[in-house]
Parts: structure tokens; C-alpha cells; sequence
């Protein structure tokens, strides 16, 4: 396991669907996430700390959950 103390950089490929992959990229060029869309299609986001993958998978889910799934998210939510 690697100590979460952001001395170690990982890079992640994330299988994303086309049509999403730049509204993706786009939002974590936004959260200052270092990102890039590969040749291959796929896209290439460096995780330097726990934050930036909680900020990933948070940005991930938005665009890729179903309406009903967020919706039933934030209902959970709310019940707390």
C-alpha cells in the first residue's frame, strides 16, 4: 500500500466513453487536475493525493451515473 502522504504520483487510465471524455477532462482542467486525452482515446489523469482521487471519481460519477442513480445519491444524502 502507498503512504497517503503525497510523496508517490500515480497515473491512472480511466476507460471513459468518448462523447464524455472531454466534458471530463474538461472539468478537471478545471479542478487544476493535470490530465490528458491519449491518442488511443482513453484519458490519463496523475493522482498526487487522496483529494485528487476523491475530485476523480466524484468527477467521473457526474458525468457518467444515470439521472435516477444521482438522484437517489443525493436522497441518502439528505437523510443523514
Amino acid at each position: 500500500m502507498l503512504p497517503l502522504d503525497g510523496s508517490n504520483v500515480l497515473n491512472q487510465i480511466v476507460q471513459i466513453p468518448y462523447h464524455q471524455r472531454w466534458q471530463i477532462y474538461h472539468r478537471l482542467q478545471e479542478l487544476n487536475i493535470p490530465c490528458s486525452c491519449m491518442q488511443d482515446g482513453s484519458l490519463q489523469v496523475q493522482i498526487n493525493n487522496p483529494m485528487t482521487a476523491i475530485l476523480l471519481h466524484s468527477t467521473v460519477v457526474q458525468f457518467t451515473a444515470s439521472r435516477q442513480s444521482l438522484i437517489s445519491w443525493l436522497e441518502r444524502c439528505w437523510q443523514f
